[in-house]
């Protein structure tokens, strides 16, 4: 039976606090500026020497003895989960010692100051290749010492798996329970693997279960109402079938993607519902979509992938809807089916946006290159695709409950992260999450070379040259890398290459089975890799024999990304670890990121311009999509608080 106090925290979260407006705001970037100081980066370093230093009171001790010494640690964090600076350095390396016991690997100084910032709840920038599992794994070896419910969220349930799975010998050494939540567990498996002291898991089964706990709690949302209703009703047990204990200290692998790009993706809970008419109106609005023409009867808007009809548009759309049923009437009404109908046509291509797979539409993460089969678009849009590809369309959802991931990590009441790549959005970090970004050095310094970009007026001719880049590196017996946005570009280059008879591997969202197993050989001798830019994210690329004496891995970016984080983050996949390697983009004036972001002035002015000129377009055309995704972002923040504020009658 559930204690009160138990029964609290399994519903206990942090409420999310407004955002920052004015003067408020212009302090706190002063504030965020100075928690991002260099001082703070040198005294984690310090304290990671000094922990470091004090691993000979370790090393000789018996298991049975580091076991000892780590159970009285454990007991002392139990009771104050910030202790003083003695203990936290004696934590740091007997728990390094621990590791190098049972899962063979001794934590570089660096690590030890990745697990403190961890533990002290900033956002630790280490480059590819530096060790962030283990990192993560000391980290949560002293969050998961307070009892608190602690969950590490990684990208994917394979990552998930893996690294719970590859951690356990340490966890279990220490005195610490470790779960693991992926898809596959059904309700009373996940109240089982949350119910331990650390839980791996993804963001979105994360949010998934807490929105499921809230439905099923209703109006007993509150512990004391909770209270009072087992008082009166001993036998009406509300909290059975809950599966969480609680959200208190979140660790987030690959930070940027989870808390920046896939924010203000909301995650719904919904529930088919039978709409034959509206089945019928998508096929009949596919139709006449495609009797439209894009010269005279709308217009696209390629930033903002918005289709805006015009009057003669409207005309013939009105004309072509007489004889249709009476949903086809109204003038609003049409013109949202038929808009949509368009959307999916011009913006929404297959291979780019989503797949085909056992004939079902199932979307494509855009950042990540992976399929997410749970998802499906909102207002029509879905079945409006599938109308387009000639599917069976499926029934629409009805939302019984959502929420923004970005709001969501904002209940928790502690949070930290890792990533490679947070620089660029430190400001952003802090701003919403309140996340001091420290950038940890690397082990061994980074010796890659970064090959100036190339830029090509036409893709064809962008194409070709990296054909020939391809073969000129492929003789030499490099191993190479070529990163591609899509999973359209990614088949077109393996045909490309198929067409020169030349042996690649492809990895891409229609073959993410091998995934893991791809990536971590892309450093063989003479081995060449096609993947989605962020494909194989968490798995180490190894050199294979002989392969630095050659130069390393070599990475090709097939075009620049909207976002800098995601070039860098695929360009770091060279020269881990003080391995050699060499990096390089390859650009044309009409790639999706210039023709969508940069003025048509400029856009025209990049025929006759020079390297340096499309340089400085390729990085306002980025400026200016981070720029507005940024705002998006703030807009959901926004539009939180005034959902808190004019439902706060309704309470939670």
């Amino acid at each position: 039976m559930l204690t009160p106090t138990v029964d609290y925290r399994r519903t206990a979260h942090r409420v999310p606090e407004r955002p920052h407006q004015g003067l408020d705001a212009a302090v706190n970037w002063c504030i965020g500026r100075y928690q991002r100081r260099g001082a703070r980066l040198t005294e984690l370093l310090h304290s990671a020497n000094l922990a470091d230093a004090r691993g000979s009171e370790f090393k000789d001790l018996r298991d049975h003895d580091l076991q000892e010494k780590l159970f009285a640690l454990r007991d002392t964090f139990r009771r104050e989960p910030t202790p003083d600076h003695d203990t936290m350095l004696a934590a740091l390396a007997a728990v390094r010692e621990a590791a190098h016991r049972c899962v063979g690997l001794r934590a570089f100084p660096v690590q030890l100051a990745g697990a403190l910032a961890l533990h002290r709840g900033c956002l630790a920038e280490m480059a590819t290749g530096e060790g962030k599992t283990l990192t993560a794994g000391i980290a949560g070896v002293l969050a998961g010492w307070t009892r608190h419910p602690t969950h590490i969220i990684t990208v994917n349930d394979y990552l998930a798996a893996r690294d719970a799975e590859w951690l356990r010998p340490l966890y279990t050494f220490c005195g610490v329970r470790v779960g693991c939540v992926t898809a596959q567990l059904d309700a009373a498996g996940r109240a089982r693997e949350y119910d331990r002291d650390v839980t791996y898991t993804t963001s979105k089964e994360l949010l998934a279960d807490f929105l499921r706990d809230r439905l099923r709690l209703g109006a007993l949302r509150d512990p004391s109402r909770r209270l009072i209703r087992r008082m009166l009703q001993p036998r009406n047990a509300v909290a059975d079938g809950l599966v969480q204990r609680g959200l208190h200290t979140a660790i987030v692998d690959e930070a940027d993607s989870v808390l920046i790009d896939e924010a203000v993706t909301p995650l719904i809970i919904s529930a088919p519902r039978k709409n034959e008419l509206l089945r019928e109106a998508g096929i009949y609005a596919a139709k006449i979509a495609n009797e439209l023409d894009s010269e005279t009867d709308y217009r696209l808007n390629q930033r903002f992938r918005e289709v805006e009809l015009t009057d003669e548009g409207r005309q013939k759309i009105a004309r072509r809807c007489d004889s249709l049923p009476g949903i086809w009437r109204g003038e609003a009404r049409r013109t949202e089916l038929v808009r949509i109908a368009l959307t999916a046509r011009e913006f929404f291509q297959r291979d780019r946006q989503y797949i085909l797979a056992d004939g079902k539409v199932v979307i494509v993460d855009e950042f990540t290159g992976r399929p997410m089969p749970q998802r499906t678009w909102r207002e029509g849009l879905h079945q409006a695709i599938e109308a387009k590809e000639g599917l069976e369309i499926t029934d629409p959802s009805e939302t019984i409950a959502r929420m923004s991931f970005q709001r969501f990590f904002r209940c928790f009441h502690r949070i930290s992260g890792m990533t490679g790549t947070a620089w660029e959005a430190a400001g952003e970090f802090w701003q919403i999450y309140g996340l001091p970004v420290v950038r940890i050095p690397t082990h061994r310094p980074c010796i890659r070379e970064q090959w100036p970009d190339r830029f090509f007026a036409r893709e064809f001719d962008k194409w070709n040259a990296i054909l020939e880049d391809i073969e000129q590196l492929h003789a030499k017996r490099r191993p190479i890398l070529v990163g591609t946005r899509s999973v359209a570009a990614s088949e077109k280059l393996a045909g490309l290459l198929r067409g020169r008879g030349m042996e690649f591997h492809l990895l891409n969202a229609s073959r993410l089975a091998e995934e893991a197993t791809i990536i971590a050989i892309a450093g063989e001798r003479g081995r060449i890799t096609i993947a989605t830019n962020m494909a194989g994210r968490g798995t180490d690329i190894r050199l294979g024999s002989g392969v630095a004496e050659i130069g390393g891995l070599h990475v090709i970016a097939t075009e620049r990304h909207e976002s800098g984080r995601v070039d860098r983050q695929l360009f770091g996949r060279a020269g881990r670890q003080g391995d050699p390697g060499s990096a390089q983009a390859f650009v044309s004036n009409e790639d999706e990121l210039l023709r969508r972001y940069l003025p048509k002035p400029l856009s025209g002015a990049l025929n006759s311009g020079g390297t340096t000129f499309s340089a400085t377009a390729v990085r306002l055309a980025q400026r200016q999509a981070q720029h507005l995704a940024f705002k998006q972002r703030k807009a959901v923040l926004r539009a939180d608080a005034w959902l808190d504020e004019a439902l706060s009658f309704a309470g939670e």
